[in-house]
């Protein structure tokens, strides 16, 4: 019988890291160190390359070095960004030392309640499992637990973290992006295959590199991914975006797993 990667047990003597999270609009943020200062508040993002990101405001308050030519994307646009280079990150027991990392303003892209000096992006936990559990609003990070391929429950993935989900029945690839303050993103052209449900002007709405219009609809499921299961799903339908994006306010009641050692997660109700 294969092992169940949500049923494994979180022993705090087994982590490097267990802290506990704050979530605005389903978001998470946690406490950080840079440069052994701080703490600061950090978004735990998923869905972003490499290590991390720090706010304008920071670079400035800690005298850090700024040079240029790195990239970023969107998945509409990328642009070329400052970075600069950080002597330590810290999060709980676990410190990347000399890392470079983006930096731009970020906080005047969001309102003072989701404002963040920086990004641990997903990078940050490359050689071990991180857990979030939203429900219990903790993270967890250790180098002992697993979530192996053929766990049951364990959703395989090639890109990072592009699992399969079903709705209503039909099977779709989408990214699990805990940065994304949504439910699911879904390209425009996709939506009258998924639903005849209308859908409404939602505004603007903040990606990295700019601002996009969208509209809202909703998605009455069943959506599932992994072991869990949505229904009456609020969607942002993108004109042209290239893929369907399962953002973390989907995941309010679930504990995500994620191994990049074995390339797998689950998703645990």
């Amino acid at each position: 019988m294969a092992r169940e990667a949500c049923a494994q047990h979180l022993s705090a003597a087994d982590a490097l890291v267990h802290v506990p999270v704050t979530l605005v609009s389903g978001r998470v943020y946690v406490d950080a160190a840079v440069n052994g200062r701080g703490p600061y508040r950090f978004a735990v993002d998923t869905g972003a390359s490499g290590v991390g990101r720090v706010d304008a405001s920071l670079v400035t308050a800690l005298g850090l070095p700024v040079g240029r030519g790195a990239t970023s994307s969107d998945a509409l646009t990328t642009s070329t960004v400052d970075t600069t280079q950080l002597n330590t990150l810290t999060l709980g027991g676990l410190t990347r030392r000399n890392v470079e990392v983006i930096t731009r303003d970020y906080r005047s892209r969001v309102s003072k309640e989701a404002a963040f000096d920086g990004i641990l992006a997903r990078d940050f936990f490359a050689d071990g499992v991180l857990v979030i559990d939203y429900r219990r609003r903790e993270l967890w990070f250790g180098r002992s637990w697993h979530v192996a391929t053929d766990d049951a429950q364990a959703l395989p993935y090639e890109r990072a973290f592009r699992v399969p989900v079903t709705i209503d029945g039909r099977s779709f690839e989408a990214q699990l992006d805990t940065g994304a303050d949504v439910e699911l993103v879904v390209p425009k052209a996709l939506w009258p295959q998924l639903t005849d449900a209308p859908l409404a002007s939602a505004g603007q709405a903040s990606l990295t590199n700019g601002k996009v219009g969208t509209e809202r609809g909703v998605l009455h499921g069943p959506v599932r991914v992994g072991a869990l299961t949505l229904s009456d799903v609020n969607a942002r339908v993108i004109e042209g975006f290239p893929e369907v994006v399962l953002g973390s306010a989907a995941l309010r009641n679930a504990r995500i797993m994620i191994d990049p050692r074995s390339r797998a997660l689950a998703v645990c109700p």
